[in-house]
């Protein structure tokens, strides 16, 4: 206890002193990374072309925006110190390093409470072709993940050695649907994120990555009024030691559209997904049918903002018929100052099973999403969950963003699983509440070529895992650190 003590109030004073030396440094020119990287731009000078008007905003709802297509870390070689006026602008670039060290302190994903100190090394690398072979483009990206100094086995979280994430052939047609209005047909291996990112990401917190094998066709781009995207794969296993295979009895089918003609004041993303598997094994035939809804958006000069989504599934889950609903809900504010404080409150739901065994699944199917905006300790994932949240995030300077919350779990149904932290009981005798956590996050761009992100958690363990027999409190301390490799 002691022990824990010292730890939670050490990573508390650390956060705070870095917070506060951030504010009293002076402001520099360079802004953080986390601002999307530059759009690639062609070697030769376009045509004249007619503006169109860009309609995209970005949601403020906490941890919802999207890594870019390319992703970030990636460069126009047009744009970098090196080659610069060297004709190189239909070539893009990135190289991307990222080493993380945790402090775990009894884990509730391990089956035994202990402490680990893993450290977690990813490298990626990206190229991609464009505006040189139009209408035929290319990209492919590189991935080597892994876990050392960690006292547990190999798991896909964490291990990914020498793979490829991405290597997609791409037909291109720049006004195919109206001036400046493209359709892109992809085909190949990939890795994108939608709407809100709970039921479709990269995963980019993780250390290795979601992505799929098969066929993509986007309607539109980012800045349009509307854009339609349709989806036709194969979701990607992740194999240790052996090359990663498209999985043999699965298919993933999907209609995405977002509506920006409103974007002052909502953007609308309503979604139909369908994830259909083949009894192979101990899998079972699933025909499980996805419908959302999702719109968010700011109300005029008043610091309001609003992210709002509802969904529906129905289906069939081997013999019994599946029927589940989830919601999310987040208002926040923006006071008038300098550090752009902003307050949120949120509230997620998402079915759980009610009577096992009854012929009935109500549990709702989280897809490919991943579970990072549910908890910072990686407990709580899309599926049987009540979430409340109360949030603080602001920008002491230029450089430095820190953000704080408080959360609060129950299971929806209580006869059904805790997913991540393997824990059931049938008979719903053992309570619904899980827990409460307390998070908070540093993260700094030092001397314009790197990245530092220290965050602290601490889960205090509520009533149904204490009855189960997992009643210790956690403790979870990382440092991130992220080199920007390409000037």
């Amino acid at each position: 206890m002691i022990r824990r003590l010292e730890i939670r109030t050490l990573a508390i004073a650390c956060l705070t002193s870095l917070a506060s030396a951030a504010a009293q440094a002076p402001n520099s020119p360079a802004a953080p990374s986390s601002q999307p990287a530059d759009a690639p731009e062609a070697d030769k000078p376009a045509p004249e072309k007619v503006r169109v008007e860009n309609y995209f905003v970005q949601s403020r709802s906490t941890g919802t925006r999207r890594e870019s297509e390319p992703p970030r870390y990636v460069r126009n070689l047009e744009k970098t110190d090196w080659f610069k006026g060297k004709g190189l602008g239909w070539l893009d670039v990135g190289l991307d390093y990222r080493v993380r060290y945790e402090y775990r302190d009894d884990d509730l994903r391990r089956p035994i409470a202990t402490l680990d100190q893993p450290f977690l090394l990813r490298t990626r690398g990206y190229l991609g072709v464009r505006n040189r072979f139009d209408p035929f483009r290319g990209y492919i990206e590189y991935e080597d993940a892994r876990r050392v100094e960690s006292q547990f086995p190999e798991d896909d979280r964490d291990f990914n050695r020498h793979e490829i994430i991405q290597a997609i052939g791409e037909i291109y047609l720049e006004n195919a649907l109206g001036d400046q209005r493209p359709l892109r047909l992809q085909g190949g291996r990939m890795a994108f994120e939608y709407t809100d990112r709970r039921l479709l990401a990269r995963n980019e917190w993780r250390n290795t990555t979601n992505n799929f094998q098969g066929f993509r066709g986007i309607l539109g781009q980012e800045k349009n009024d509307w854009q339609l995207d349709v989806l036709a794969l194969k979701p990607v296993e992740r194999i240790l030691d052996e090359l990663d295979e498209a999985v043999s009895n699965q298919w993933f089918y999907g209609a995405i559209g977002e509506w920006r003609r409103w974007s002052q004041v909502v953007t609308l993303q309503p979604y139909y997904l369908l994830l259909k598997q083949q009894q192979k094994g101990s899998a079972v035939d699933r025909d499980i049918h996805t419908v959302g809804l999702r719109g968010y958006g700011q109300t005029g000069k008043t610091g309001l903002d609003y992210d709002l989504q509802a969904i529906t599934q129905f289906g069939e889950s081997g013999a019994d018929d599946h029927s589940a609903h989830a919601a999310t809900a987040e208002f926040g504010w923006i006071f008038d100052h300098e550090w752009q404080p902003r307050v949120a409150g949120f509230m997620g739901f998402a079915s759980g099973d009610r009577r096992p065994g009854d012929g009935k699944s109500g549990r709702f199917e989280r897809l490919f999403g991943f579970a990072r905006p549910w908890s910072n300790d990686d407990y709580i994932q899309f599926e049987n969950v009540i979430a409340p949240k109360v949030r603080v995030e602001f920008q002491p300077h230029q450089r430095a963003r820190v953000d704080l919350g408080w959360s609060w779990y129950w299971l929806a149904s209580e006869t059904d699983r805790w997913n991540a932290v393997r824990l059931q009981d049938p008979t719903g005798q053992s309570g619904d509440f899980m827990g409460h956590e307390f998070d908070i996050r540093l993260r700094l761009a030092l001397l314009d070529r790197f990245d530092l992100t220290i965050g602290y958690a601490h889960f205090w363990a509520g009533e149904f895992p204490e009855n189960l027999g997992r009643g210790q409190d956690t403790d979870f301390l990382y440092v991130e650190f992220s080199p920007r490799l390409l000037p």
